[in-house]
């Protein structure tokens, strides 16, 4: 049981990764690799802040200000030098290797000694269930603390997905959706292409940043190399997400990349529980992603053969 909360929580936790990735490629179709430096950083961030006796609500919040501004970084690279999408985010996800090392001072932060929103979070779970260890879920002993950590988490989760939802439902939400749409259009009206879209890589890696600087509380630690392969994560949550709700609506949107974020962690769960070597981990999130993105033009293919067949 412990497994199954424990991978909810890292599910949820990863969402908000999700909600970057479906904010810089699904909104913007811009493919934004900068996720993979910007999850670090804002783990590097609030790691840093909090061994130096930084509140964990100010330390998470400096991380997810750090993922913003090198965000911008992406955008402006882009829009005001000319430099293709793709590189840009290469480029600024390069120099952050360099910049969360400088951050860190060393590659790996432990944070079992210090104040975290994980241990603040246990320790208002344990006041409410009155101080007890453990408490027993349908029939299974879970640890307050794992059951204080997860119902957290799914009430952060939720407060920024409708955060996400409010600001893009805003005159200046509606805008950047737009230039996603057709940029054309939204340059007659007189908005700045430029500036929406660097706008949106902004809160996209800041919203990355977050999910590193959570995870890193949640772990116990931060380390330089933990964001490389995140960007197929964060994809993968976002193809599994639309999958299960079916339209790109953008309330929908936003509940699928979180289900799809938790849904793809526990597959992952369950495949190192069946004993699947952790080196591989990358190859199957690779495999999952190869499949989600063929299945749906395979299926729909079929569905079509058949269609002709019956006529």
């Amino acid at each position: 049981m412990s497994l199954l909360i424990g991978a909810l929580t890292i599910g949820l936790i990863l969402s908000l990764l999700a909600l970057g990735v479906l904010l810089s490629f699904r909104i913007f179709a811009f493919p934004d690799i900068t996720a993979e430096g910007s999850l670090t950083l804002g783990a590097a961030v609030a790691a840093t802040l909090l061994t130096h006796g930084w509140s964990p609500l100010a330390a998470t919040a400096a991380g997810l200000v750090a993922g913003t501004v090198y965000g911008t970084a992406t955008g402006a690279l882009h829009t005001r030098f000319g430099i293709n999408g793709l590189l840009a985010g290469i480029l600024v996800m390069t120099a952050l290797y360099s910049v969360n090392l400088h951050i860190m001072g060393r590659s790996n932060i432990p944070l079992m000694g210090a104040a975290t929103l994980t241990t603040q979070a246990d320790a208002v779970g344990r006041r409410l269930l009155g101080g007890v260890e453990s408490v027993h879920l349908w029939g299974w002993e879970v640890s307050s603390r794992d059951l204080s950590v997860l119902l957290c988490s799914a009430a952060g989760i939720a407060l920024a997905g409708a955060i996400l939802y409010w600001f893009f439902r805003t005159n200046l939400g509606t805008a950047m959706r737009a230039t996603g749409d057709n940029d054309q259009m939204i340059r007659a009206l007189g908005v700045n292409h430029g500036t929406m879209i660097t706008l949106g890589l902004a809160v996209s890696n800041g919203l990355i940043a977050l999910a590193g600087a959570l995870l890193a509380q949640y772990q116990g630690f931060a380390d330089v190399q933990m964001g490389i392969g995140m960007v197929v994560w964060g994809l993968a949550s976002v193809i599994i997400g639309e999958a299960l709700v079916g339209t790109r609506q953008l309330g929908f949107a936003i509940a699928g990349a979180v289900m799809g974020s938790v849904l793809f962690r526990l597959l992952v769960a369950i495949a190192l529980r069946w004993g699947l070597n952790p080196n591989d981990l990358k190859l199957i999130t690779a495999v999952f992603v190869f499949l989600a993105l063929i299945l749906p033009g395979l299926l729909e293919k079929l569905q079509t053969r058949r269609g002709r067949a019956h006529a």
